[in-house]
């Protein structure tokens, strides 16, 4: 989930849309030494009214103001700028209570950038829930607008389709996650995995933090893309009971990009199960 053909496109939007992607490709600057994509103006992302997706927002032409804000923005949520409300992490069923025996990862509790993504996803919050529209002055939700498209019911994901995850994510993909069984740290560097069907990840120094990805080219190069699996260090108080250094572990947006035009938002396609198999060895 290049930055500088998305730049373009962004300014196309005015007042906060401009600012924003530009604070944003900044911040991502940061991550990667590739632009990142953000091409969000032609995906069912672009929720206002002249978005091209299914649903539309009567209340704003902008883009980026449903999930980012240059001020005001909420600290507490593990991306950029972030103006959405966050739901209780606590409201969440996760993958581990369904005592499965194959589960040898450690599951923490739903946060990180995951929880971000459940403030449209968790099918309860509505996708105009935001913490300053724009020109508010710090106004909570849209104060003005209409929701129009087949798959919501007054801004929130409708039940059944696929993109309303819900509270129980129990049949999904597990998040908040230790990566391969745990046993990598930011002081672990190398070594092996706990579990081997896992691929081991690569990690550098960036600014001072470890982080890690999965290659996904042919020929790992070394250097972490937008189109690797990413995954996200949690620090010992974000993780789980008995954790006592930073690891990395698996969120939503290790797989998916928020910002990319590919089918479902994957950072790769998914031909010959390209995306399970950068990470699963089988």
């Amino acid at each position: 989930m290049g930055w500088k053909q998305g730049v373009s496109k962004a300014r196309t939007a005015t007042g906060i849309g401009t600012l924003l992607m530009a604070l944003t490709v900044a911040v991502a600057g940061m991550m990667t030494s590739v632009p990142a994509q953000a091409q969000i103006a032609t995906t069912k992302h672009n929720l206002g009214a002249n978005g091209t997706g299914i649903n539309k927002f009567s209340g704003t032409t902008e883009i980026c103001v449903f999930c980012h804000t240059p001020h005001g923005a909420d600290t507490s949520a593990a991306v950029p700028l972030w103006n959405r409300v966050l739901p209780n992490p606590n409201t969440f069923i996760t993958y581990d209570s369904l005592g499965t025996s194959t589960l040898d990862g450690k599951v923490a509790p739903v946060g990180s950038v995951s929880i971000a993504c459940l403030s449209c996803h968790d099918g309860v919050t509505s996708m105009s829930a935001v913490i300053n529209q724009p020109g508010s002055g710090l106004v909570t939700a849209f104060q003005n607008g209409t929701w129009s498209g087949a798959n919501q019911v007054g801004g929130v994901l409708k039940e059944g389709i696929i993109t309303n995850l819900g509270k129980d994510l129990t049949n999904d993909h597990p998040i908040g996650i230790q990566y391969g069984g745990g046993g990598l740290s930011t002081t672990a560097k190398t070594g092996t995995l706990r579990d081997p069907d896992f691929k081991m990840p690569a990690n550098a120094q960036i600014n001072g933090t470890t982080v890690w990805w999965v290659d996904t080219e042919a020929t790992p190069n070394a250097t972490r893309q937008k189109t690797d699996m990413l995954l996200y260090t949690r620090a010992p108080a974000a993780g789980y009971t008995g954790q006592t250094d930073p690891e990395p572990f698996v969120e939503c947006a290790s797989c998916h990009d928020p910002h990319t035009t590919n089918v479902t938002f994957l950072r790769i396609p998914n031909d010959g199960s390209a995306v399970c198999l950068s990470c699963h060895v089988k």
